[in-house]
């Protein structure tokens, strides 16, 4: 597997709103992801996969962005709340040309800018630093009220995990964002129901999810975060709604792609090179029937 990651890159994708061309993003994306992981044979694979559909979705459909010019002041801001999700974000970063693709072959390497955690040690293309969960909305909620002060037309994005609903200073951030009436700002909950312990439900169950996000005075939608026609239609609502702050419950299948992997509740998964090499497989099979 060292030798396949070693000469592996990705492409760089165009922006497009074609569905089925975001898929086969999508799709390269996954096998990134793989081989990224597969290098040390730990990490955190299951999210990736999972979240793939979604960020390609975000980085080559939605998000207003220079690839060349990750500081441009007109630029949507992203933040990656669920900060050690890092194998897809990397990797997306690489496909839509703001990262060096053979950078991603120093993931997690010691002395490596691509961390565990994304850091702003990486550049600019990291808008804030969130090693500790729980604090990307925050951030986010202040970087919207911001934006809205000073007459700017950019949105900010965040992506939390469904895990990181059981710290409290979400809940604060969420009072503060519904209160305010910030429509600059999207959230976007990965709900694949998984977190170090095991499954939510058997941790801290959240639901009825949505509702306690409509009672904070958010507009919310509920929806299969696999599905890119669903992401697609969603955001665009998000644009039109005045008035309030939008929460999309994204719901993913940890391991999705990879039938071998999928609904494994592994956080930091490990993964030997017999398991990666069967996952690869799988992920080819499916771009042979697209």
């Amino acid at each position: 597997m060292a030798a396949q990651t070693a000469a592996a890159h990705l492409p760089a994708f165009a922006p497009t709103r074609e569905a089925s061309e975001l898929a086969r993003i999508a799709l390269a994306l996954r096998k990134q992801v793989v081989r990224m992981v597969a290098r040390t044979g730990q990490g955190y694979v299951q999210q990736g996969l999972g979240a793939a559909d979604l960020f390609a979705t975000l980085y080559f459909s939605e998000l207003n962005l220079r690839a060349d010019d990750p500081a441009w002041p007109q630029r949507d801001r992203f933040i990656l709340s669920t900060a050690h999700n890092t194998a897809i974000f990397y990797a997306t970063l690489a496909a839509r040309g703001i990262l060096d693709p053979q950078r991603l072959d120093t993931y997690c390497d010691d002395g490596s800018e691509l961390e565990i955690n994304a850091s702003e040690r990486l550049g600019p293309m990291i808008e804030a630093t969130c090693g500790s969960l729980g604090q990307g909305l925050s951030v986010g909620v202040g970087m919207a009220a911001a934006l809205k002060r000073s007459g700017s037309n950019s949105r900010v994005y965040v992506v939390l995990g469904d895990g990181e609903l059981q710290e409290g200073q979400v809940w604060e951030a969420a009072l503060v964002a519904g209160n305010w009436g910030l429509d600059n700002l999207c959230l976007i909950i990965d709900a694949n129901a998984m977190q170090v312990e095991g499954h939510i439900n058997q941790v801290q169950p959240d639901e009825p999810l949505a509702d306690k996000w409509r009672a904070f005075r958010w507009h919310t939608h509920d929806i299969d975060g696999n599905s890119i026609s669903a992401l697609l239609k969603t955001l665009e609502l998000a644009r039109t709604v005045p008035g309030q702050p939008h929460c999309i419950i994204a719901r993913t299948l940890v391991g999705k792609g990879a039938p071998s992997l999928e609904g494994i509740l592994g956080h930091n998964l490990k993964l030997p090179p017999e398991a990666a090499a069967l996952a690869l497989q799988e992920l080819d099979h499916l771009e042979t029937q697209a």
